[in-house]
């Protein structure tokens, strides 16, 4: 059997479709883990979950997930916060094929804005 079963399912070469998945990582957690309850005790734990969620995905060789604590907003009776996405600083690498992409997640101050971009892609090894 294919090692990717879906191969077939994705036009372009593996370099593109490395890009692909690592914004489709980025995209999902940015929009899956945005307003989560947080306390500043809690951080560090919900850091190595969204990493473990995201490592047993398909294609994926690493990811990095940092929460800026001091961008977390404590409020309320009930003393939490929530995650937001000028809060992350992510980096998740992608392989497809001997294609490498590196993806990356984080607050630019300059457009106040959480910027999802393409921080690295590898060419496939030549055999």
């Amino acid at each position: 059997m294919d090692p990717d079963p879906t191969r077939a399912y994705f036009a372009g070469t593996d370099r593109d479709r490395a890009a692909f998945e690592a914004g489709i990582k980025l995209g999902a957690i940015a929009h899956q883990y945005v307003g989560t309850p947080l306390t500043p005790s809690s951080v560090e734990s919900l850091e190595r979950a969204i990493e473990a969620a995201t490592r047993i995905q398909p294609l994926v060789e690493r990811v990095r997930v940092r929460i800026d604590r001091e961008r977390l907003t404590i409020r309320g009776p009930y003393r939490y916060g929530v995650l937001t996405e000028d809060m992350l600083d992510v980096e998740v690498a992608v392989r497809v094929g001997g294609a490498t992409a590196i993806g990356a997640l984080r607050y630019v101050p300059e457009f106040d804005y959480p910027l999802m971009y393409l921080k690295d892609i590898g060419e496939p090894e030549k055999s």
